[in-house]
């Protein structure tokens, strides 16, 4: 038990409400001593933690100091031991590779050569001495950074001009940029452009497809470098193509080579848009009707017209033996064929179908798409030619014809573009079934009655 004896004396006893003295400051005249006695336990000891007690045997402190190592030096091995002198004879006879000789020329900047004198000493102009040392830093720095030793060997001959010119770029730009180089087989040329398209891009935002060239592919860069020096010519002009197919040459990613295309030869939905419209023109211009036949329509026509019918898959020998004429006569108006036939067709007596004196026929097709030179719905039709009307003579008209894939309806101005003079007979009428759900029974580019 401790004994701990104090003197308490408060000379100041005061309290305060938001900031004010209520009490007087009071003194007391004869402060008598007091006395006070507590006892201190083991258990009142706030114990130490172990970790931030110091260890009986603390471990040996570590040496922080570290000798100065100066930097390897960057001659080669083989040429550390020469002098001035031998340095100048490697250099003037080119006796290693240039990546090996280069650091002598820093060498012999150190010893108190100058570029002029060197120049004069060893053949080197002082623009190349500067190319070397530069180009031997950059193969350093990539070669330090990557574990491909094949690409950085292909610099190995004639490379300091190709990596001086990439000096300005990050060391991972350099490793995409030389990857790019000899993928590519750049020339110099190429490989300053290449530089100066990387350090550019970013400051390009908002140019004209810039979004559509991708800035971590260095193909990409090139590629829009060259995209922004064609928009400075004339469109067109073959020096604004030239310069898109350059680009389009370099160009990595799929985004940049669909722009570059769009550009060269027009957006795809444009021309699919503008060929759907010239479709559409062609159809304007066509000289025949097409017609839906409305349920119950034949049997409330006042006349008809018989016709006898071929399938298109028969081809064309049954279209020729099929009946030329046929007569309607007596009280009665029975048709008479010339001769036998298994297959006819009813239809009303529309103008285009009664104007056919003889030879009419109507051939049935399976697939509409397959024949129309215009958009089809996917089902079957008949076809009404005039067979003695097969001679090609108008432009506008269409003609039953054979091709390839079987018979078919083409424009008489196509047919004599390719000399072709006769066929199976002209297209006077496009009948379609009867379909419920088509309120346009009929579509006539012609009119009639």
């Amino acid at each position: 038990m401790f004994s701990l004896k104090s003197l308490i004396s408060s000379p100041f006893t005061q309290s305060t409400t938001h900031g004010l003295f209520t009490n007087p400051i009071t003194r007391p005249v004869n402060p008598l001593p007091r006395t006070v006695s507590f006892t201190v336990t083991a258990s009142m000891i706030p114990k130490r933690s172990s970790a931030n007690m110091i260890p009986k045997n603390p471990p040996a402190r570590q040496q922080l100091y570290q000798p100065f190592r100066p930097p390897s030096s960057p001659i080669p091995t083989q040429f550390r031991s020469l002098d001035s002198a031998g340095k100048i004879e490697i250099l003037a006879g080119r006796m290693a590779l240039w990546f090996e000789y280069a650091p002598l020329i820093s060498s012999l900047y150190t010893d108190g050569f100058t570029p002029p004198t060197i120049e004069e000493l060893t053949g080197i102009s002082s623009i190349e001495q500067n190319r070397l040392i530069v180009g031997a830093q950059v193969r350093d720095s990539i070669l330090q950074s990557i574990h491909e030793p094949e690409l950085i060997s292909a610099f190995d001959t004639g490379g300091a001009e190709l990596l001086y010119e990439i000096r300005l770029l990050s060391t991972t730009q350099r490793v995409a940029a030389a990857t790019f180089i000899i993928d590519r087989n750049i020339d110099s040329k190429g490989a300053q452009d290449l530089a100066r398209a990387i350090k550019d891009y970013p400051n390009r935002r908002g140019d004209v497809g810039w979004l559509d060239f991708d800035y971590n592919l260095p193909g990409d860069c090139l590629s829009f470098l060259y995209y922004r020096q064609s928009r400075e010519n004339k469109n067109p002009s073959d020096q604004r193509t030239s310069m898109l197919l350059q680009a389009l040459g370099v160009a990595e990613s799929e985004k940049a080579k669909n722009r570059l295309n769009t550009e060269l030869y027009g957006d795809k939905e444009a021309e699919k848009e503008k060929e759907k419209k010239k479709k559409e023109e062609e159809v304007k211009a066509i000289r025949i009707p097409v017609v839906r036949l409305k349920f119950g329509e034949v049997a409330e026509a006042t006349s008809v017209v018989v016709l006898p019918v071929c399938k298109a898959e028969e081809g064309e020998k049954k279209i020729l033996e099929a009946p030329m004429e046929i007569i309607a006569g007596g009280d009665f108006k029975v048709v008479e064929a010339e001769k036998g036939w298994k297959r006819w067709v009813v239809l009303p007596s529309w103008n285009p179908v009664a104007a056919i004196g003889k030879g009419g026929v109507a051939v049935s097709f399976r697939d509409d798409r397959k024949v129309l030179p215009w958009d089809g719905k996917e089902e079957p039709l008949l076809v009404v030619a005039d067979r003695v009307r097969n001679v090609v003579e108008a432009d506008d008209g269409y003609y039953l014809v054979v091709a390839e894939n079987g018979l078919k309806l083409e424009k008489g101005s196509d047919l004599k573009a390719r000399e072709v003079k006769e066929s199976l007979g002209m297209v006077v009428l496009v009948v379609r079934p009867p379909r419920e759900d088509d309120d346009d029974w009929q579509t006539s580019h012609q009119n009639w009655d």
